[in-house]
């Protein structure tokens, strides 16, 4: 696939470090209880162990992309996964829940730093479009199945040992890839020279965690807040100065003529609208299996085996799939697919068996490794070298944004139509808006992507 055996070990070691960053996004979900009872989480508290990573992650990425190419893409790779890796020694060590909270936000700083070089290094790597293409499929597989793949290893080691497993798993490995990466792959990133936009920085940086942390607030304190309005003014403002600024610098830290590519950014929007839908389906199912069905975190975390083996099954003949019928084809198709999960599963009710997850939960694994692989390949479609770093930060932050964004929608809805002490009530319209969302993705995929890759 690569140029020679070498490439292609570290290429592995370099999508096993992306599982990495996507199975940590999930892997305390079905944890939860267990870690409120061990260290004394209050109930509000204890959302902040997910949206610790995901502010983190979110926010510094775009910095994290351009200081990749700025600086040598290796470098900074070894620099963010090393963060990562100690981080996650910290938080699985955590004796309370103050420093657990503070070594999220160290890991979701490392994953930003490090995974935008991840998807570059794919990219630049490959001898050909073909070989291109079949390496950001694997890195879709990665990305795609790490975060659903984290809820089932998060259940097996609560139940099996700890749920402090989940985060020291992370240091054997991560040591493991960064010597592989750093030995194998130095001559395979060359840092650019020229001035380094500091004022982009900072201002992207702030602008990025400021709008993630609006997301992240509507979900604990609704839409109709001072604390949400003033979140998103910030945001508004900050993103504003950011465009001025970038426009007059020379060396500009966001590519923005990346985004005058119409596909592009149809395919960046598709990809965070069904990023959202994927994680509030996640969230929802999670805690049906749970509430409802009386599962155990074990059982919770395998009954979503399905969606990973179908998504890893699918994803490897999307690149032909899309070669033949096209990017809109594919993309459509996925939209579709991932619209009809959540009807389904909208006719959940107390006496559901697992049978009524598990059918949507095929239809719709099928649908999301059309759509990430699609999606992918059509946001990197064209991309220079220089810029790989760029597209990738674009396209892992559209990710981070749409599921902050969608989550935060979906469980605002669901919250409104809540009962207390009762699950079931507000759980089928939560579903439907997810629906909702999955079918807007397919939409702006058949205005905007083209008939042919």
């Amino acid at each position: 696939m690569f140029r020679n055996r070498s490439t292609g070990v570290a290429t592995a070691a370099i999508l096993a470090l992306q599982f990495m960053f996507a199975l940590d996004s999930q892997v305390m979900t079905v944890a939860l209880p267990t870690i409120q009872d061990d260290l004394g989480f209050s109930a509000s508290g204890l959302t902040w162990i997910p949206n610790a990573y995901a502010l983190a992650f979110g926010g510094f990425i775009l910095l994290g992309s351009r200081l990749g190419d700025r600086f040598g893409r290796v470098r900074m790779f070894a620099i963010g996964a090393g963060l990562f890796v100690v981080a996650s020694l910290i938080g699985g060590l955590a004796p309370d829940a103050g420093l657990l909270v503070a070594a999220r936000v160290a890991q979701g700083l490392g994953a930003a730093l490090a995974a935008p070089s991840v998807l570059a290094l794919i990219s630049t790597m490959a001898p050909s479009p073909a070989a291109r293409a079949r390496g950001l499929a694997y890195f879709t597989v990665m990305s795609a199945i790490g975060a659903s793949f984290g809820l089932i290893l998060g259940g097996i080691l609560t139940d099996l040992a700890s749920w402090r497993w989940g985060l020291l798993v992370n240091v054997p490995i991560g040591i493991v890839v960064i010597a592989i990466v750093v030995r194998l792959v130095m001559n395979e990133s060359h840092p650019q020279t020229g001035r380094f936009d500091i004022p982009g920085a900072i201002l992207a940086t702030l602008a990025s965690v400021t709008l993630v942390w609006a997301f992240l607030n509507t979900a604990d304190h609704g839409w109709a807040t001072a604390g949400t309005a003033i979140s998103f003014g910030v945001a508004a403002v900050l993103i504003a100065l950011l465009v001025v600024v970038e426009r007059r610098t020379a060396s500009p830290l966001i590519a923005i003529h990346l985004l005058a590519d119409r596909a592009r950014t149809g395919a960046l929007v598709n990809m965070a609208l069904t990023s959202g839908a994927h994680f509030a389906m996640l969230f929802l199912i999670a805690l049906y299996l749970q509430r409802t069905l009386h599962f155990s975190p074990l059982l919770a975390g395998l009954a979503f085996l399905p969606l990973t083996v179908t998504v890893f099954v699918v994803t490897r003949w999307v690149p032909g799939w899309v070669s033949r019928f096209g990017t809109r084809a594919v993309l459509v198709a996925g939209g579709a697919l991932v619209a009809l999960s959540f009807v389904l599963w909208a006719g959940l009710n107390g006496s559901s068996s697992y049978v009524g997850v598990v059918i949507p939960l095929l239809v719709h694994a099928a649908g999301v490794a059309l759509i990430f692989t699609g999606g992918t390949l059509a946001a990197m479609d064209g991309v220079a070298d220089s810029d790989a770093g760029a597209a990738s930060g674009m396209l892992q932050m559209s990710q981070q944004l749409g599921g902050a964004l969608v989550v935060a929608v979906v469980v605002s809805v669901y919250a409104a139509n809540a009962v207390p002490d009762e699950f079931l009530p507000g759980l089928p319209i939560a579903l439907l808006t997810g629906g909702l969302v999955a079918a807007a993705a397919a939409v702006i995929a058949l205005v905007t992507t083209r008939r042919r890759a």
